[in-house]
């Protein structure tokens, strides 16, 4: 069947932003602006002050600062792209560029979940194991376990790049979204895309929902060993350093899994609406992530407070 397709392959493709709301681009583009600044911002703060203070180089902001790092490369791989399309209606990208957006974007998402669930292992042995907490995350351990996380991601990655690379463009070269993404760009193909659907739905198994059942074993362990503290007040402290990360933690599956959810079983569902959920996924979680730790962290706030009102002692 393939062999008919000798014809055209597109090799550019163009994107165009939110189909339906064509009208409404500028005004839509106020909040991913302010949201990206945000980001940004809050982020790079959060990074400087982890490492620029030695009392916070403990492993769960080492964690923290790794998570910084992905979000601001995480939202500045999308948002700026959807802003040139809503402002300048710069929707032109090639195949290649499309590609190396795609393989950014969906392997720094799953270094986040793969980072999310090291730090419920994190809460888990501090509040499980406090005695034996430094012994065992040591900052050579906390090396591998970073390096293991994008090594994990690139890996399964990877192959995805030769799936699409495969395919051949002839139908339409028009991608009603803000980014390019797999199953996104592999529907325009003319060839079978089985394998693409099958090892795509592969990855996410493997990974992001394998680590979101993993989190959820770690907080029942943790919350097992919670309610068996004698103390309350030790019991209230260990809830409290959890609980950040457990906004952390909806704030990053709930949208994921409601955008999967949709794109599986929402046939009714107005296009306009997956592309905003999409882009949810990747807007809401780098400029709510500092917000909450830095409100959440003392050690964070205090630092920001000091950056910030220097004289006020």
């Amino acid at each position: 069947d393939d062999l008919n397709h000798t014809g055209v392959s597109h090799t550019v493709f163009r994107l165009l932003g939110i189909p339906g709301l064509e009208d409404q681009h500028i005004w839509i583009s106020i909040p991913f602006f302010i949201s990206y600044a945000i980001a940004l911002f809050g982020n790079s703060l959060v990074i400087c002050i982890i490492l620029t203070k030695r009392n916070l180089h403990e492993p769960m902001y080492l964690f923290l600062c790794m998570l910084a790092g992905a979000d601001i490369v995480l939202s500045t791989c999308t948002v700026p792209q959807a802003l040139a399309i809503f402002w300048f209606h710069a929707g032109e990208i090639s195949l290649d560029r499309c590609i190396t957006q795609f393989f950014i974007t969906h392997s720094t998402f799953m270094s986040e979940s793969g980072i999310l669930l090291v730090m419920a292992f994190d809460r888990y042995i501090a509040i499980c194991f406090p005695l034996r907490y430094s012994t065992i995350l040591t900052h050579t351990l906390i090396g591998k376990i970073g390096v293991t996380i994008f090594l994990r991601s690139y890996c399964t990655i990877f192959p995805i790049i030769f799936l699409l690379k495969r395919l051949n463009f002839c139908q339409n070269n028009i991608i009603p979204h803000t980014f390019c993404e797999h199953i996104g760009l592999a529907k325009y193909a003319c060839n079978d895309i089985r394998v693409n659907i099958w090892y795509g739905l592969f990855v996410l198994m493997s990974t992001v929902v394998l680590d979101a059942l993993l989190i959820f074993v770690s907080y029942v362990l943790i919350l097992h060993a919670v309610f068996h503290m004698s103390s309350q007040d030790a019991r209230h402290k260990a809830l409290n350093t959890c609980g950040s990360h457990v906004c952390i933690i909806i704030l990053f599956y709930g949208p994921a899994i409601f955008t999967i959810l949709t794109q599986r079983f929402g046939r009714h569902i107005p296009p306009h609406i997956h592309i905003l959920l999409a882009n949810v996924c990747v807007l809401a979680p780098p400029m709510l992530n500092p917000i909450i730790y830095g409100i959440k962290t003392k050690q964070i706030r205090e630092q920001v407070a000091h950056i910030f009102f220097p004289k006020q002692k």
